[in-house]
């Protein structure tokens, strides 16, 4: 692995293949899938050499051996403290894979294993930009108007004003690049629209935002996410967290009901089975699997995390935002915003 760190060279991206409840049999052929297709960036798989071997030679798919870095040790998705799984397992994918980031050696890391492992892994072996005090994650929820990105959405339970204004800012940069919206609208949630309204946190957050030149909206209600009233939503992870895994658990709901409609009769049959295209198509817009997962801003490096149950697609579309992120150059972009707003 090249040890160069230059922006303008290819992208470095290590894929753990021992992350995910499908693991590596997923994790594998997604990295594949995106090698054979795009073959722009550099890219690794990193885990037990044989148990990746043997995924490829199963399926009968071809991967530059030199590409794959030996981890023996594996942090399971069940490891309940994920301090204490990185520190007694220096060994495992996870580990390697983020200290190689760290050592600029790589550009990009993702994972689909052990959520809480790989935030921690992240956040104290790359460390945290100067100037956050902690980093956040952020998932896209379709709705009337395109894509409003939530902040955070499960990297901390709670949140100190100033952490909130710092989701905004890194918010507001990620939505701009990844989504090409010029200048993204910020909300943070609260139980009303009026400036009143909220808890003590949330209030003094919306002042500090106040004082900077983002397009801050002031509150929004849960309902405007789906309305498209504002691009970026902020809020606490405690919070954001339950509504990923309310939206999350939509696409399940209406395919039981799709299916109970269909099971009261040929002529609902029928009707499923004309619409089914189109359902499909809507449908997309809630998948994980296009999205791949979601991103841990904040860090000193580009860290992804996958769902548990990633399929190869949704490892494949992760590996491509990773490199989109490092095109865009976003570490530096929020280093240099972060730093703007130091004084507040």
């Amino acid at each position: 692995m090249s040890n160069s760190d230059s922006f303008n060279s290819k992208c470095r991206i290590i894929v753990d293949a021992m992350g995910g409840d499908y693991a590596p049999q997923n994790a594998v052929l997604g990295a594949v899938q995106a090698y054979e297709e795009r073959k722009d960036f550099e890219l690794f798989l990193i885990g037990r050499e044989k148990e990746i071997l043997s995924v490829l030679s199963e399926n009968k798919v071809s991967f530059p051996k030199g590409n794959i870095i030996h981890a023996e040790d594996v942090i399971e998705m069940g490891d309940s403290k994920p301090t204490a799984a990185i520190k007694s397992k220096p060994k495992s994918s996870i580990v390697a894979g983020v200290t190689l980031v760290k050592e600029k050696k790589a550009d990009a890391f993702i994972s689909a294993g052990n959520t809480g492992a790989v935030m921690a892994a992240a956040t104290l072996i790359m460390g945290r930009i100067e100037g956050i005090g902690r980093p956040t994650m952020g998932a896209p929820m379709p709705n009337t108007t395109g894509v409003c990105t939530i902040f955070d959405v499960g990297a901390s339970v709670d949140s100190k004003p100033k952490h909130l204004l710092e989701y905004a800012i890194m918010g507001t940069i990620y939505t701009k690049e990844i989504f090409g919206i010029e200048n993204p609208s910020v909300g943070i949630l609260s139980v009303g629209e009026e400036e009143s309204k909220g808890s003590e946190v949330s209030l003094a957050a919306s002042e500090l935002i106040k004082k900077t030149n983002l397009n801050f909206k002031g509150n929004v209600e849960g309902g405007d996410i789906l309305k498209g009233t504002v691009n970026v939503v902020i809020c606490d992870g405690f919070t954001g967290n339950i509504l990923l895994k309310f939206g999350e658990a939509v696409i399940p709901l209406l395919r039981f009901k799709f299916a109970e409609y269909a099971k009261k009769g040929l002529t609902n049959l029928l009707k499923i089975a004309i619409a089914k295209s189109a359902m499909k198509v809507i449908l997309k817009d809630f998948s994980y699997e296009e999205q791949g997962g979601v991103p841990l801003l904040g860090v000193n490096g580009i860290c992804m995390i996958g769902h548990g149950r990633s399929t190869a697609k949704a490892i494949k579309n992760l590996v491509f935002r990773a490199e989109y992120m490092y095109k865009k150059d976003l570490i530096k972009k929020f280093e240099s915003s972060i730093k703007q707003y130091s004084h507040l």
